[in-house]
């Protein structure tokens, strides 16, 4: 196994990164992204727990244990996803029935057990082999980046289900080189046996769940899982099972009268009629019924900004390929905009209609500009721009660019975002967000953004709505002073009759005068913190998490007991989910890891304990807040988690070879120096070069990127060089402070911003530059 170590390493690695990838993409559209975090993070811990049963059990640590091991890490990898889904697994009554705390255990041996039997084949290949450990370490490092790679092509090209599947297929090749002879028919059956389960990879890997009208398309890839969903009057897009966008029918004829002219919940007519050619942007344009408005309305120029390219490509060409087989009682629907104001809820089309084709192809109209993009890159492209931008409740769900570690950061919805968004429009422009939840936010960013851009009389230049019936809350931003008749006009007219459908909130009427809104107008956020349910604090682009609207003042176990996966009610989910995975490691995982210490035995002494389980969380801090940080600059996509860990990963690979020519003070101390630059100079850097397309800015993130990664690359290496054979343990617990220091960090960030976070990071490299510069603990 001379050479074939490495391989054997490198392919072990690209499956467990890109179990955790796939894996989160597809447990937080099932189970939703806070619950994926907490799932995965635990499930993570077996890595750890595998070198540490090594160094605990001498039968593990013979030659053919590799082989065995990774063969059952494989078939683990194979089964784990499926029986998840068979349990019946209910995060919701996760806190109140035994029964579900009971199927949640279940899931965890599950999912850990590949990153348990993976962990015991890799810290014996590190324990024999410890002196060639910055090319081992290497080989894992350059795979996992690898992995990155395979895992997100593999969910777009062949869909998130089948990639659970697919991405097996490394370790089993790892399996098949390291087995003994006679053992080497058991990775084979299990190739066999992922061929055998593929076909059958939607139908494992998606539990039944009762939906809101029938289900006539699935894709699903490395953005989101989409659903089109026919409610007889219209479509509807739905992303990650939680977001919806509707689609309306229409034949492309717009010479029409006014009777058949479409109506709109929340109409924009009144604005675009105050342009003689209006510019217009759609924030999040999904399935488009933005831009049907706007060129209805006469808009000149539409552009229609969607971050998720495949709901782009529906609209613009169609995809017939994920319709799924028609219902037998359905009628054939030949002319789609007639069909759907008739077709009763439970009908199925009986011949393939694309979006496309249902829409009119409005999105081949030559007034129509369609990009998928994320908006906050693609405005900063744009000065005074935009006679009109309208965001009706864009949101990005996406866990996938955190790995297992993603808490569902938004960059649409800072004081930054503001600032862009106001440099974008035209000098008489408007700009209307609608959102259910947000606006006390929405509201304390506006204002904090238009001081920071030197606005005179800020109260003039915004109104905000209540529509009550629709439960929605709109923003009005103009860059021109708002006079009466705008604010009466801009979305309906504010008559008696309508204030039960459409109201001020701010500028408020007399009778409500003590709304939420014109209370953080009138006396500013921080007076009125204390007396709200939810967290009003403006987010910035440093802490955008707009979504953790948690209070530790809700918090009582009668809400726990009915726990909901989101926070706009107040209940500090995000905050106790993070706990209880600490708590989990500093209760158990750590004690076990100390547990070595009890035995008559060779023993790590103290401080390179301390250096491992330091090194740990350090990497770990760095690795998430840099993913967090960066996206901004990237865009949420893949192309985000392409960049920044694959970069980060591949250059950590190559300084771990060079680690034995680099001195301890340099390679720390560049660690360091690169964080400091991190933190208050590349922020400027990526703000001025923010208006760049998108391939540019891939380059750009990769060369601040890549010297960090270089030199994070090197400590875990120097360590094992000192303690030798006793990596195993050293591994151990390595692995147990990366979660812990993954988990923790989002507090610090959620408290404090990115760069404090950073800041932690810099101090933890420090700390372990001390250790390691204490020769005689060794």
């Amino acid at each position: 196994m001379n050479k074939s170590k490495f391989i054997i390493i490198a392919l072990m690695s690209v499956t467990l990164i890109a179990l955790e990838l796939v894996w989160t993409r597809i447990f937080s559209a099932e189970f939703f992204y806070t619950f994926a975090f907490l799932t995965l993070s635990l499930a993570i811990l077996g890595l750890g727990l595998g070198a540490l049963a090594l160094y605990l059990f001498n039968f593990l640590k013979r030659e053919k244990t590799i082989g065995i091991s990774l063969s059952l890490a494989g078939l683990m990898t194979l089964v784990g996803p499926p029986l998840v889904f068979k349990i019946g697994l209910k995060f919701s009554e996760l806190f109140n029935s035994w029964a579900m705390v009971g199927k949640f255990t279940v899931t965890l041996f599950l999912l850990s057990s590949t990153f348990f039997f993976a962990g015991i084949a890799l810290a014996l290949l590190f324990r024999k082999n410890y002196r060639q450990m910055p090319r081992l370490y290497m080989a894992d490092l350059i795979g996992a980046g690898v992995g990155v790679v395979v895992a997100v092509w593999a969910m777009n090209r062949f869909g998130t289900p089948a990639a659970v599947f697919l991405i097996a297929a490394p370790i089993l090749l790892a399996a098949l080189i390291a087995a003994q002879r006679r053992l080497k028919v058991i990775p084979v059956l299990l190739i066999a046996l992922m061929i055998y389960l593929l076909p059958s990879a939607k139908e494992l890997l998606e539990p039944e769940r009762p939906e809101i009208a029938p289900v006539i398309y699935k894709h699903w890839d490395a953005m989101a899982k989409i659903k089109v969903l026919d409610f007889g009057t219209h479509r509807g897009i739905q992303i990650d099972n939680v977001a919806n966008s509707p689609v309306y029918p229409f034949d492309g004829n717009w010479d029409r009268p006014d009777s058949l002219r479409f109506q709109f919940g929340i109409a924009v007519d009144y604005l675009i009629k105050q342009f003689d050619s209006c510019t217009f942007l759609s924030l999040g344009a999904g399935g488009g019924v933005d831009v049907l408005q706007a060129l209805q309305e006469g808009a000149t120029e539409v552009h229609a900004v969607e971050v998720n390219p495949h709901i782009n490509y529906m609209m613009v060409e169609g995809d017939p390929s994920g319709y799924l087989p028609p219902s037998p009682v359905a009628d054939s629907l030949k002319d789609a905009s007639t069909a759907a104001e008739t077709a009763p809820l439970d009908t199925v089309p009986s011949e393939i209609i694309t979006l496309a084709e249902y829409s009119g192809h409005i999105y081949k109209d030559p007034r129509v500009k369609v990009i998928s993009e994320d908006v906050r890159t693609y405005i900063k492209r744009h000065r005074n721009k935009f006679d009109v931008i309208y965001s009706l409740s864009s949101n990005t769900w996406s866990a996938l660019a955190s790995g297992a570690f993603a808490l569902a950061e938004n960059y649409l919805f800072t004081t930054e975002a503001f600032e862009d968004y106001w440099r974008a429009l035209s000098d008489s422009g408007f700009m209307m967000m609608e959102h259910q939840f947000y606006m006390p936010r929405l509201v304390s960013e506006t204002i904090d953004a238009l001081k920071n851009m030197g606005v005179e009389n800020i109260t003039d230049h915004f109104a905000v709505y209540d529509l009550p019936q629709m439960r929605r809350n709109i923003l009005l931003l103009s860059k021109r002073p708002l006079d009466d008749s705008l604010r009466y006009h801009a979305i309906f007219d504010l008559t008696p009759e309508a204030y039960p459908y459409i109201h001020l909130l701010y500028p408020a009427p007399d009778s409500l005068k003590d709304n939420l809104i014109n209370r953080i107008v009138l006396n500013g956020w921080e007076a009125e913190a204390n007396s709200t349910a939810v967290a009003i604090s403006p987010c910035t682009d440093n802490r955008p998490f707009i979504a953790q609207m948690g209070m530790w003042k809700n918090f009582d176990w009668n809400n726990l007991q009915k726990t909901l996966p989101y926070e706009f009610f107040g209940f500090p989910l995000s905050k106790i989910i993070i706990l209880i995975i600490m708590l989990v490691v500093i209760a158990l995982i750590v004690p076990l890891n100390l547990l070595p210490y009890l035995m008559k035995r060779e023993k790590l002494k103290a401080v390179p304990w301390l250096y491992f389980f330091t090194i740990g969380v350090a990497f770990m801090v760095v690795e998430i807040i840099l993913i967090q940080k960066y996206t901004l600059f990237v865009g949420p996509s893949a192309y985000s988690i392409a960049t920044i860990l694959l970069t980060l990963l591949i250059a950590s690979g190559i300084g771990s070879r060079f680690s034995e020519k680099v001195g301890d003070g340099v390679a720390f101390g560049m660690i360091c120096l690169w964080l400091l630059l991190d933190i208050f100079v590349f922020g400027r850097v990526t703000g001025a070069l923010s208006g760049l397309t998108v391939y540019p800015r891939i380059f750009i993130t990769a060369l601040l990127i890549f010297p960090l990664g270089f030199f994070m690359g090197m400590p875990f290496p120097k360590g094992t060089l000192k303690v030798r054979e006793l990596i195993d343990w050293g591994f151990a617990v390595n692995g147990a402070a990366s979660v812990l220091g993954s988990t923790a960090i989002i507090l610090v960030a959620l408290a404090f911003g990115f760069n404090i976070a950073l800041l932690v990071g810099a101090v933890l490299y420090l700390v372990a530059f001390g250790f390691i510069s204490l020769k005689s603990a060794w």
